[in-house]
């Protein structure tokens, strides 16, 4: 209980801090931070950017401390028992089959060329923006460098974040002050962080551009191509439920979301495995926080690839559940 209470006392002078911080940050301006002249050397000296024009349009960005404010609460921090409701919904089921239906060519084309099923990839675009309706209100530009220079627990990430961004516009010759997506940055109907677009979006109905924002042919194929090159195997389960016994499985939920324990070895723990998986392949012990008894999911290779598009155990599970449910009401109808 001592330590419980540490934890939140903790969390709660942390919170504190990063809203004084973002009350502290609306009264700043861009051009005051220590870190923005080395940031404009380094894609001077390493990218060859003008620093004149990267002054004028820092110039040009705002500072949100309410992009701070989003940020300390992310919705991955709810339990499962809250976090669930908010995507597993008859309107983004719904909305997933229309989806499925409106653009069932490339789904299948995407699955005969990258592997990853139909209704994963439309689960991810309905987690993500419900199918495009929401893709951000946020200028990127204010976001990241917001992000980079005012949020320290996260501020290299994001710094390299914006280096990409930057990047990113200039190849495909875009004003970097024109875009809008999430608090985080992220962008388009897949929501795609700027080095994930560089490395991960491609042009999937050959127009000669990769454009996420309005062309769900791009944002399928992206999708798809960003987990086949993240180790999607094709025909694999993703995940079961299953039942514990005694407290050994404690062990395999500290190990984390990656597959590290032979199946075979998880009845040692208590855990039962259901029949016909093949026992010598490693997964994870997933523990999910519900009103009663703790829920528990055996995460096999493909759930931790789901995570690698958000890191969070509770992300991939409602894809994944989400998936499942799109999957069975296109069967019915």
């Amino acid at each position: 209980m001592k330590k419980m209470f540490v934890s939140l006392l903790s969390a709660t002078l942390c919170a504190t801090c990063l809203m004084a911080a973002a009350e502290a940050l609306s009264a700043k301006e861009l051009k005051d931070n220590p870190h923005l002249k080395n940031f404009i050397g380094k894609m001077v000296e390493q990218h060859r950017f003008n620093g004149d024009r990267l002054s004028r349009l820092f110039g040009q960005v705002e500072f949100r401390p309410d992009i701070i404010a989003a940020i300390s609460k992310p919705a991955e921090a709810k339990p499962w028992y809250q976090y669930r409701p908010i995507f597993l919904t008859k309107e983004r089921i719904e909305g997933g089959v229309t989806f499925w239906n409106r653009h069932a060519q490339l789904l299948e084309r995407a699955e005969r060329e990258f592997g990853v099923p139909p209704e994963i990839i439309v689960a991810i675009l309905g987690v993500e923006t419900r199918y495009g309706k929401y893709t951000g209100k946020y200028r990127v530009i204010d976001a990241l460098s917001t992000l980079a220079f005012e949020y320290p627990p996260r501020g290299r990430f994001f710094a390299s974040e914006l280096e990409q961004y930057l990047l990113m516009t200039r190849e495909e010759q875009i004003d970097p002050l024109d875009l809008k997506g999430s608090y985080a940055g992220a962008m388009g109907i897949p929501q795609f962080i700027s080095s994930s677009y560089r490395n991960y979006a491609i042009d999937f109905d050959g127009d000669g551009h990769r454009n996420l924002w309005n062309n769900p042919a791009d944002a399928i194929g992206s999708v798809a191509n960003y987990f086949k090159r993240h180790g999607w195997k094709p025909g694999e389960p993703v995940t079961f439920q299953t039942f514990v016994t005694g407290s050994g499985y404690e062990t395999l939920v500290e190990k984390g979301i990656k597959p590290k324990v032979p199946l075979g070895e998880f009845s040692t723990f208590g855990v039962k495995v259901p029949n016909g998986l093949d026992l010598s392949q490693t997964a994870a012990l997933i523990e999910l926080e519900t009103e009663g008894i703790p829920e528990f999911w055996i995460g096999l290779h493909n759930f931790y690839v789901i995570t690698r598009y958000n890191h969070s155990p509770l992300y991939a599970m409602a894809v994944y559940q989400l998936s499942s449910e799109i999957h069975k009401r296109k069967e019915h109808d």
